[in-house]
């Protein structure tokens, strides 16, 4: 039975191809208590574009449990996605944001990997150390069963908008804060991370440019000494694998100083 549910969206994962759907984004977010939520699946671009939602705004939708997905924080939504306002502030050091998307606190990615599908599929950590952030080349075209079902769509469904394939795969590389940790690699499959690097790739004319400048923004940035770096990570249903699905980036607090 559809429960009419309320969420901030803090995750938007690069488009996959889909067969049933044309092509899927995921979506995560947070309730208002802070727990987490998987939106999925969402034909994102295929819907009418007042329905197209930004990163911590707020949606309201009706939504289903998954009975496909054994993942305890899927749902699948069954109706159209209404935006709520404008995206939260990051005035105060985020502190509109941090209200919900730290409400229930962080984990560790040692301690959620220790975990099954079915207890947790969905958190957030805070990393003790970053060591690096990679960019491993790809495929650059999809598999040949998906570009047949592109093609099938610009025969016989709706107009299909170009879907890139991005010929590199990001990964962080960073240590928990736990004693034992020995390290972990995790991809980051963030919408962002893909956009950006096409965007400076058209920019600049070079793939080489483009991914120095998504190392720049992602790892000199995002991972600064200033920062208080945390990841939204999530699981692949298939797999039970850990990726990272977004990032939370606010300034660190300084004590004794009034945030700004």
């Amino acid at each position: 039975m559809a429960e009419r549910v309320k969420a901030l969206v803090t995750v938007k994962t690069y488009p996959l191809p889909s067969e049933s759907h044309g092509e899927l984004v995921c979506t995560a977010g947070v309730r208002e208590d802070g727990s987490f939520i998987r939106l999925y699946p969402i034909d994102y671009r295929m819907r009418p574009y007042w329905q197209w939602y930004k990163k911590y705004q707020w949606v309201e939708l009706e939504l289903e449990k998954n009975a496909k997905d054994p993942r305890a924080e899927s749902y699948r939504p069954v109706s159209e996605i209404r935006p709520i306002g404008e995206p939260l502030s990051t005035k105060n050091r985020w502190a509109e944001r941090k209200r919900y998307v730290l409400g229930k606190g962080v984990q560790t990615m040692c301690e959620l990997q220790a975990s099954s599908q079915g207890q947790c599929s969905l958190g957030i950590i805070r990393p003790g150390q970053v060591l690096d952030f990679k960019a491993e080349p790809a495929d650059r075209e999809w598999k040949p069963e998906w570009k047949k079902l592109f093609q099938q769509k610009l025969l016989f469904g709706p107009q299909q908008k170009p879907l890139e394939r991005i010929p590199y795969t990001f990964s962080y590389v960073f240590k928990c804060e736990e004693p034992s940790c020995t390290g972990h690699t995790k991809m980051i499959v963030d919408w962002e991370v893909g956009q950006l690097y096409r965007t400076m790739r058209d920019k600049f004319g070079s793939e080489e440019v483009a991914v120095e400048k998504v190392r720049e923004k992602f790892f000199g940035q995002i991972c600064a000494d200033g920062i208080d770096t945390h990841f939204f990570v999530g699981t692949i249903r298939k797999y039970g694998q850990w990726i990272i699905l977004g990032v939370f980036w606010p300034k660190k607090e300084v004590a004794g100083r009034q945030s700004c």
